[in-house]
């Protein structure tokens, strides 16, 4: 049987030169689902994302996420050599790349970077595969309307689950549902822009020379909207990302208002996750509209 070094250097021979050698190994991230490999060859280094997820492809999907940004944003993406799975492991390969102190124009720039990668539209809302968040399966069937692609493909999968998987009661379950009729015509009517889909503080890393990077995509064509409201729901960014953002790509009248409704989905996704916890921040945004 193979070891891990073994593993790891079979991946670099196939993706990068079948003559490289692994030097050594060293854990960056450890998460939840994922971990996170610095690999140093003899071909330079390289960073190694690797699970043990049943769903098979879910790496592979995460490259094809992160391929799509590349081609859409002036940002930093890292670049993909290669995804799949190799003995138990499903396995994502990209640049590694090195850390460093944010620039004085870091946030300035993500939010100027943001909103060129939200000028990339389609004509639907969706994205032609199911995709994932996390683990939990990101559903992308497209729609021409934002609204109902929101409560087919964002709400109602999660909401489903939570209550198979008894996480809430079907009180809460018809009470959420009784939102969707608060909600028609409650978002500005706007064209499909690209978004990265899982956009929170840590899914941005500062590279060598302090600028951001986009890391952990769920990407899809949705309401731009969504993901600045998910950038505010742990803590937010600077305000600097949004001055800048705004001044490229303003934001429609009253989107604080819409915040919470955006942020259903990154909250059913935790409650999904993590469980009861995450229960009550979307109990209180489903009351103020249906109470």
């Amino acid at each position: 049987m193979l070891d891990h070094n073994e593993i790891y250097e079979r991946v670099l021979q196939e993706y990068i030169d079948p003559f490289v050698h692994l030097k050594s190994v060293s854990l960056i991230a450890a998460g939840n689902h994922n971990q996170g490999i610095r690999l140093i060859s003899t071909a330079g280094d390289f960073f190694l994302k690797v699970n043990f997820e049943h769903e098979r492809d879910i790496l592979k999907m995460e490259s094809e996420g992160l391929k799509l940004l590349r081609e859409s944003t002036f940002l930093k993406v890292p670049e993909v050599f290669g995804a799949g799975r190799i003995g138990d492991y499903n396995f994502l390969l990209t640049e590694f790349i090195p850390s460093g102190r944010h620039h004085l124009d870091y946030w300035e720039n993500l939010g100027l970077g943001m909103a060129h990668l939200h000028l990339s539209s389609s004509s639907s809302f969706g994205l032609a595969k199911d995709n994932f968040i996390a683990t939990l399966v990101q559903r992308n069937h497209f729609e021409d309307s934002w609204i109902d692609f929101f409560i087919e493909h964002r709400l109602e999968p999660l909401l489903g689950k939570a209550y198979f998987d008894k996480l809430i009661s079907l009180e809460f379950l018809k009470s959420f549902q009784g939102l969707y009729p608060m909600i028609q015509g409650f978002f500005p009517d706007e064209k499909p822009s690209l978004l990265h889909g899982d956009l929170w503080s840590g899914n941005v890393i500062s590279t060598k020379d302090g600028q951001p990077c986009l890391i952990d995509p769920a990407v899809y064509f949705g309401h731009r909207e969504m993901d600045i409201a998910f950038s505010r729901l742990f803590g937010g960014f600077d305000n600097k990302f949004y001055e800048a953002y705004e001044s490229v790509f303003p934001l429609e009248p009253d989107f604080e208002s819409r915040i919470g409704v955006y942020n259903l989905y990154p909250l059913l996704v935790h409650l999904n996750l993590f469980g009861s916890a995450y229960l009550p921040p979307i109990e209180r945004i489903v009351n103020r509209f249906t109470k």
